[in-house]
């Protein structure tokens, strides 16, 4: 214990342990303002669709899609033509009482009551890959559409850029939508949420994952 004491004071060991110390801290500042321009770059750029199932039994599941199904052929009547996330912002917030109505008349013409809230807000989100496209957990702007207890497993998808208004068999999301989302990103930020990436970029989307995981970093408006 007195050599590790001894070796500590030693003029030269504590001024490794200030310079390691300082490194350790610059490169934490240098990744969190990395993670905090870039999640909240992304997070600003989308709007989002969620969709909460009343349970996680089967019938409730297959409800849920039959409720998503519902809202996608109306919404897609809305929002297909939109420029931007502040257009789809207000067509949602416009129409929440025509949403309200659809998802409801779909579940009462399956036989059951359950009520439905449709709200619109800023949620907390896992990261989620829709196709080829995977956005990193965070807390984004979204319609959010709860079924009974809301208690079940959900679906999501993104109103804006429209990569809701595809085959959601398939999860093929179109160019098209990928350019309007190119243009609302970075080239880097755009490359973090594709699958064309190489390793250096799926470290950084690792890296955003640990600090919103862990609560480190939790970007909010």
């Amino acid at each position: 214990m007195k050599t590790l004491l001894k070796i500590i004071c030693n003029s030269k060991v504590k001024y490794a342990l200030v310079l390691l110390f300082l490194l350790t801290l610059y490169i934490y500042i240098s990744a969190y303002s990395y993670v905090s321009a870039v999640s909240a770059d992304i997070e600003q750029s989308v709007f989002r669709l969620h969709v909460i199932a009343n349970s996680d039994s089967k019938e409730d599941q297959s409800l849920k899609y039959m409720v998503r199904d519902s809202l996608l052929n109306y919404m897609n009547t809305l929002c297909t033509d939109t420029t931007s996330k502040e257009e789809v912002i207000q067509i949602a917030e416009s129409h929440k009482e025509e949403f309200y109505q659809i998802a409801k008349k779909t579940i009462e013409d399956q036989g059951y009551d359950y009520d439905v809230d449709i709200k619109i807000g800023n949620f907390a989100f896992p990261t989620k890959t829709y196709g080829d496209i995977s956005l990193p957990a965070g807390n984004y702007d979204a319609l959010r559409v709860e079924i009974g207890e809301a208690q079940g497993q959900n679906w999501w998808c993104v109103m804006f850029p429209p990569l809701c208004f595809v085959d959601v068999s398939s999860g093929i999301v179109p160019e098209e939508s990928k350019e309007v989302m190119k243009e609302n990103l970075s080239d880097e930020e755009f490359s973090l949420i594709s699958e064309e990436n190489d390793s250096q970029i799926t470290f950084k989307f690792k890296l955003i994952e640990f600090f919103q995981n862990n609560n480190i970093f939790t970007a909010k408006k």
